[in-house]
Order: structure tokens, then C-alpha cells, then sequence
């Protein structure tokens, strides 16, 4: 296990303090995705207000779903300015990005995207973003923003990645300890016509940043994914994916419409798959590797 710094509550021998998180955690947790909801007039100008509305649900829940009134609502600058809003600032520049590092998230044929979900009508599996990225490029933050949805499917589910771990430790504390592992999850590389684009990426599920705060990396794939070959570990791994496939009041669910979107501390999150007759589904998606911040 990767030791967590010194008094954090997400360290598993810690329990006076991780008792003390969990109550504070669960204290008037949202149940329902329109207490997560915030409408706000100008997204280039958000009043004092509308962030401290935001604000209080980032920091309840690592996430928010915006409502704005359509104003540049198919302008990327609307993505750009909250996230600066809200301390994101380093881009993730991944390869199916567009040249602002920001992506265009619609079906696309082309002979690179259409072998990656996201540019495809399939649904995707719960997990967070960037997993097969190294540790020190880990995706932290995220806003994903509807331009115009698609004619059928394509909702989201939600899970604060915060209340899984809580409801893995309550079940068994060595489940996290040995999600914690450096050696817990292994993406395999990723080779193209004999190619490596990309190494093994090898890393823990849970860990806890410098700044005290809990990040999770993960992906339920089934396929080109390697597990730590020990008995705890495929026991911990097997009760996630039962969690994570287990509606709660914990669970979130819904569909962007025009105009809204999602700012949040990579959470994680599933889509359901699609159909789009018109062919104009459109969401941008920035990744970060900063948290949010209170600015």
C-alpha cells in the first residue's frame, strides 16, 4: 500500500479520524440530481451567488451540474471560463483532443477516433477519466458540457468517488488498503499495427494527493485490464463492481440537455449508449490535472 500522509482520514489504520470524515460526508448528502443542479444567467460572468451555490456542491458532493440559460452554449470559451473559475487550468492534451486540448465528443468516423467509445454511440462502463494515464498526469478535474444531445439515450450516471471508498471501508478496511496498492490496476500498453503509443501503465485505485485530497483511478473493463493476482485484491475489486452496478441514493442519473453541463473533481461516471438520427449530438469535454479550487 502507498501510505497516505500522516492524519488523513483516508489512511485505513486512522479510524477516530475516518469516523469523524464519514459523518461529516453523509451530513445532508443530496439525494436527488436537482439538488445538484445550479442555473446560471451568464457563464462568461458567474455572480457571487451562483458560485457559492457551485462551490458548496463541489465540495459536498466533487460535483455540479450547471443549467445555463444557452447563452454561447456551442462556444468553447464558455467551457474555458468556468473552468478557470474554478482553479482548472492545466489541459490534458490527449490524442483524441482537439488542437485546444479540449475534446469534441461526437460520433466520428475517422480511422483513429471510431476505435475509441467516446466518438461512438456504445455506452460506457462506469470509471474515471485519463486511468491509462501515468500518475503524475492523472486527470483531477473535468467539465463536460452539452451542445446539443443526442435524439435518444446518451444519460449519465454519477457516483462521488468519495462514497465509494466509504462504502468499501465500511464493508471491509483491507478492501482499500489493498486498492491502494502501487501495483493494483495495469492497463496494458496500447499498440497500434505494431507501434506502442502508449506503455503498461501500472498504478493504485485509491490513493491520496499531496494536498490531502482522495483520487480514484479506475475503469470496469473487462478486457485489456490486469488485476494485482491476489486474493484481496480480485475480492475488493469484485465488491466495487457490485457497488458501483447497485442503485443508492448515492447514485445520480440523468441526461444533458442544451446548455448544461458538468464541472467535477473527475468523479466517477458511466453513458449510456445512443442514437442519434440527426447526427448532431455534441458535448465538449476539458480534463484537467488540477482540482478544483476555491478561487
Amino acid at each position: 500500500m502507498v501510505n497516505p500522509p500522516e492524519n488523513s482520514p483516508f489512511d485505513p489504520a486512522q479510524e477516530t479520524l475516518y469516523q469523524a470524515w464519514r459523518q461529516q460526508k453523509l451530513q445532508d448528502y443530496p439525494k436527488h440530481l436537482e439538488e445538484l443542479t445550479v442555473t446560471i444567467e451568464d457563464p462568461l460572468n458567474l455572480s457571487k451567488s451562483e458560485y457559492a451555490e457551485i462551490m458548496q456542491r463541489l465540495r459536498k458532493t466533487n460535483m455540479v451540474v450547471y443549467a445555463t440559460a444557452g447563452i454561447g452554449d456551442s462556444d468553447k470559451n464558455l467551457v474555458r471560463s468556468l473552468a478557470d473559475r474554478f482553479g482548472l487550468e492545466r489541459l490534458d492534451r490527449n490524442r483524441g483532443a482537439d488542437e485546444d486540448a479540449i475534446s469534441s465528443l461526437k460520433v466520428q468516423p475517422d480511422a483513429f477516433r471510431k476505435g475509441y467509445i467516446p466518438y461512438t454511440t456504445r455506452p460506457i462502463a462506469w470509471h474515471t477519466d485519463g486511468y491509462y494515464n501515468d500518475l503524475s498526469h492523472q486527470i483531477l478535474g473535468m467539465v463536460l458540457h452539452c451542445v446539443k444531445p443526442a435524439s435518444k439515450g446518451g444519460a449519465n450516471q454519477l457516483l462521488d468517488h468519495e462514497i465509494a471508498y466509504l462504502k468499501l471501508r465500511d464493508q471491509n478496511p483491507a478492501y482499500i488498503e489493498s486498492l491502494m496498492h502501487p501495483e493494483a490496476m495495469t492497463i496494458p500498453a496500447n499498440t497500434v499495427n505494431g507501434k506502442e503509443l502508449r506503455p503498461d501503465r501500472s498504478g493504485p485505485v485509491f490513493r491520496v494527493l499531496p494536498g490531502g485530497q482522495l483520487h480514484m483511478r479506475y475503469t470496469d473493463r473487462s478486457r485489456s485490464i490486469i488485476w494485482r493476482d491476489d486474493p484481496l485484491t480480485q475480492e475488493a475489486v469484485s465488491v466495487l463492481k457490485q457497488l458501483l452496478r447497485t442503485d443508492t441514493p448515492y447514485h445520480f442519473e440523468g441526461k444533458l440537455q442544451a446548455g448544461q453541463g458538468i464541472i467535477c473533481n473527475n468523479v466517477l461516471h458511466t453513458r449510456s449508449g445512443f442514437e442519434d438520427e440527426a447526427k448532431g449530438r455534441l458535448l465538449f469535454r476539458a480534463r484537467y490535472y488540477d482540482r478544483i479550487t476555491d478561487t
